[in-house]
């Protein structure tokens, strides 16, 4: 009897481990923000062999270890930056995130610091064996991420610019690598920056009180709802004549073109929603416009592979 008792204990004891340990894997992907890096990742591998890299065969695109490199050290510089942004905002995470909060609770803050400095070590490491230019790319980008996180994130619209920028500043790295400027790009790059600042604008709009409450100011909780409103209104406006500028004037063809006319509804729709503005509907609109990046991904990808083909 004494022997199923403890058989049942030691049972019991290593189901808890178990799981224990399998939440504190779960927590860390979360602190990190590990599947926003994964969904960037695969956005820089897309974007720079079907966008950026106009002359090189997919041979040699594959046996380019710099690119893989550059992007195996952005991949990083992304986890550690999500690691230190969630180490400020931990308080505000507790009411905007009590799930994600409960589950990285397992994990003492101290080990997501170490992570956060081992990752930021062999990003700068692998940056070196890369080149010196490679090397202070990443020290710029990384000493902005932490400076997002501790300083501008509470700073009126330096935080929404300077969010949109960080998320950005990779595929830039890649633009400048492979010495692609065209009307195109820029347009597109254009496209984009506004789409995420709309994200990130009205993605505070659900957290306006509790940023008030622990001091960051942002555009939702410094101006009015109705102001908040226009400005986004406006943003998504100027989206919309720069989707029409590259359908019109670039000459953009297959699925980015069913993608940017496609876009111009998307943005109405939107500025339906934004109209009869709640909380519901800026959910809505926050989730169509984050939808609509990920499209936006597979749409590069399918106009990559017909292109090739």
């Amino acid at each position: 009897m004494g022997s199923e008792k403890e058989s049942f204990q030691q049972k019991n004891y290593i189901q808890k481990s178990l799981f224990y340990r399998f939440s504190q894997f779960v927590g860390f992907l979360l602190g990190a923000r590990f599947f926003v890096a994964a969904l960037l990742t695969f956005a820089l591998y897309v974007s720079t062999f079907f966008l950026f890299n106009q002359e090189e065969s997919f041979r040699k695109f594959v046996f380019d270890f710099r690119v893989h490199g550059i992007i195996f050290c952005t991949v990083l510089s992304i986890l550690a930056g999500g690691i230190i942004n969630q180490f400020y905002d931990f308080e505000k995470d507790h009411i905007v995130k009590p799930f994600r909060t409960r589950i990285q609770s397992f994990i003492k803050q101290k080990y997501f610091l170490y992570a956060y400095l081992a990752l930021t070590v062999i990003s700068l490491g692998v940056a070196i064996f890369i080149s010196y230019r490679v090397l202070i790319f990443f020290i710029v980008y990384q000493f902005f991420m932490w400076f997002y996180s501790h300083k501008l994130s509470r700073i009126l619209i330096l935080n929404n610019l300077t969010f949109v920028s960080l998320t950005l500043y990779p595929f830039f790295g890649m633009m400048v690598y492979y010495q692609t400027f065209s009307k195109k790009i820029f347009l597109m790059a254009i496209f984009l920056f506004l789409i995420l600042l709309c994200i990130d604008i009205v993605k505070d709009t659900l957290t306006k009180s509790v940023d008030k409450t622990f001091g960051y100011t942002t555009i939702p909780n410094y101006f009015k709802s109705k102001n908040t409103r226009i400005i986004l209104i406006s943003l998504l406006t100027v989206t919309i004549a720069v989707s029409m500028k590259i359908i019109i004037k670039t000459g953009i063809s297959g699925f980015m073109a069913y993608y940017f006319i496609g876009g111009l509804f998307i943005m109405i729709t939107c500025i339906y929603l934004l109209l009869n503005s709640s909380r519901r509907t800026n959910f809505f609109t926050l989730n169509i416009l984050r939808f609509w990046v990920f499209i936006g991904i597979l749409a590069m990808l399918l106009n990559g592979i017909e292109g090739k083909l």
